[in-house]
């Protein structure tokens, strides 16, 4: 509960800020302009599974990132090791870049093209995602976006 109000709060807050930008633009420009989409994943890998979890990645995971930028729906794709991490905190981050944040429609569309390609169950995919929980183990993900200043 606590969560979804603090989610509402952030929302509100960026609602607020928003309109006072367009109000702000009118007269002058506003200093700092958003950029890029980051997707980052924390992600704990289990004692001994540092090498199952490398090759997943080095295999299927990059395959999956490859054709997803291929098709234009990622800038790129990066992995980022946390080297000096505290208890509580992710081992590794997944991190797909994107311009935008897609559409319901879209994202149905990509899908299906997703699938096609994978040439996969979702039935199979589940159960490969839930085999990858042995060694690793999702911490949750965010969606940033980059902010640069105006130039």
């Amino acid at each position: 509960m606590k969560e979804s109000l603090k989610n509402a709060m952030l929302m509100l807050t960026f609602g607020v800020a928003s309109m006072m930008m367009s109000s702000v633009a009118n007269s002058e420009e506003w200093p700092i302009v958003g950029g890029d989409y980051w997707e980052v994943t924390g992600i704990v890998i289990n004692d001994g599974g540092d090498l199952k979890y490398s090759n997943w990645l080095a295999d299927e995971w990059r395959k999956n990132a490859e054709f997803s930028k291929s098709q234009g729906w990622i800038k790129d794709y990066k992995m980022m090791g946390n080297v000096h991490n505290r208890s509580g905190e992710p081992d590794l981050y997944l991190i797909r870049i994107r311009e935008t944040v897609v559409s319901g429609t879209e994202s149905e569309k990509r899908a299906k093209e997703y699938m096609e390609w994978r040439k996969k169950s979702l039935e199979a995919m589940d159960s490969e995602s839930g085999n990858r929980a042995e060694y690793r183990e999702v911490m949750g993900t965010q969606l940033l976006q980059e902010l640069t200043f105006r130039k």
